[in-house]
């Protein structure tokens, strides 16, 4: 493994603000002071800084001192999850009902390891942009930043990002081309029937037997009408209905989430979904109301970049620890918004098995998500590492 040994001297600086991230989590778009302890970390180093875009975003550019040349953005994400830590040690959040479940305080840690190491070695052509992007969770940041004219202000020839992933062993690191990543799209079905009493169900519409009729046929969606090879997930996660044991209510409604690899099975399942939903419930005299949201399209990793990333980490940590043919996961990221404006790749770093965590650590397992979750600070100088390599043979090709 070839750590550049810059970065495993700064390693404890980075791990300490960190974890103070950690310590002080903030939900999408409420990131204010995680983006000013970026924007002053920067800053210190002489790093030219750029706060606002998308409301609470932050990015760092270092022009080299050998020219123009090709430009790289390199992204971590800042925001934390709505969630109650069960860690107990010294570095647990502080912030009722917020956490960084996810390791984005560590995704911040490798890339201002990176921009640290870069401000005082220029000897580059071209330029390096740090993009520290709010809201991944659930808020779309990337498409925000990019509305605020963030390739614009900031052009880059690719874009490149890095996810922690709890599984993956300690300095192994995961990559596929093409689909990486699922779309993320959720739903609302409501059935309006008419209320009645429960002994007389005959004077009404049950919109809950209607509901349950609905829940089945919709799975059929994936049994029945999508090609078997090609993925996809349809759960429902919702139900709701009815307010007394004694009365049928005039309305239900379902709700759920459906995750694919490509835009045209997705649309096949939408247009399904609204389909069947609007006929089950004329079986049943009722009317439905649907609403579908696309909240994160698929994150598709581009050939030539992710063929390009794994030359690096191989370079880098040996071929053995690089899985090239990693399986998609049918989880989301909006840096899918970034890769359908620009080439580039998203990789996955092994965040080991959880026996890094300190003292205090919950019970529960080291998951993403997971009230019990710790990001694993020996990452820190292999990411940046990554990070910097990656930025240096980019920019020399």
């Amino acid at each position: 493994m070839r750590i550049l040994p810059e970065l495993l001297e700064s390693q404890l600086e980075i791990q300490t603000i960190r974890r103070d991230i950690h310590t002080h989590p903030e939900l999408k778009f409420e990131e204010f002071r995680t983006s000013d302890v970026i924007a002053k970390q920067l800053k210190s180093w002489g790093i030219a800084t750029h706060i606002g875009l998308g409301k609470t975003g932050v990015v760092g550019s270092i022009e080299g001192a050998l020219g123009k040349g090709k430009s790289i953005g390199l992204r971590a994400d800042i925001d934390a999850l709505p969630l109650a830590e069960h860690n107990t040690f010294s570095h647990a959040s502080i912030n009722e009902g917020r956490m960084h479940a996810c390791g984005h305080d560590g995704h911040t840690a490798m890339l201002l390891s990176a921009a640290q190491y870069f401000s005082t070695r220029r000897n580059f052509k071209g330029s390096i942009h740090f993009i520290f992007q709010p809201a991944e969770e659930g808020g779309g940041g990337a498409r925000v930043m990019m509305e605020d004219g963030l390739f614009d202000l900031f052009p880059c020839d690719a874009v490149f990002g890095m996810h922690n992933w709890p599984g993956i062993k300690e300095g192994y690191f995961g990559v596929t081309a093409g689909p990486m990543m699922a779309s993320s799209n959720e739903f609302k079905i409501t059935l309006t029937g008419k209320g009645a009493h429960a002994a007389l169900p005959h004077h009404g519409a049950d919109p809950i037997y209607a509901v349950n009729q609905l829940i089945s046929s919709l799975q059929s969606i994936i049994t029945r009408n999508k090609s078997p090879i090609d993925h996809a997930v349809l759960s429902i996660t919702q139900v709701h209905a009815g307010f007394a044991t004694n009365v049928i209510p005039d309305d239900a409604w379902i709700g759920g989430t459906i995750r694919t690899f490509t835009t045209p099975v997705l649309d096949l399942l939408e247009k399904r979904l609204i389909k069947i939903s609007h006929s089950i419930a004329s079986a049943f005299d009722c009317v439905a109301d649907i609403q579908f949201h696309r909240n994160y399209p698929p994150l598709i990793n581009h050939v030539n970049e992710t063929q390009f990333a794994v030359q690096v980490l191989e370079d880098l940590v040996g071929k053995e620890c690089v899985n090239s043919s990693t399986e998609p996961t049918m989880g989301s990221e909006d840096f899918a918004f970034m890769l359908e404006k620009k080439p580039g790749c998203y990789v996955f770093i092994g965040n080991g098995d959880g026996d890094h965590r300190s003292i205090g650590h919950g019970m529960g397992p080291c998951h993403l998500h997971n009230p019990s979750y710790d990001f694993n600070d020996r990452l820190i100088p292999i990411g940046a590492s990554y990070w910097v390599t990656l930025a240096q043979k980019y920019l020399s090709t």
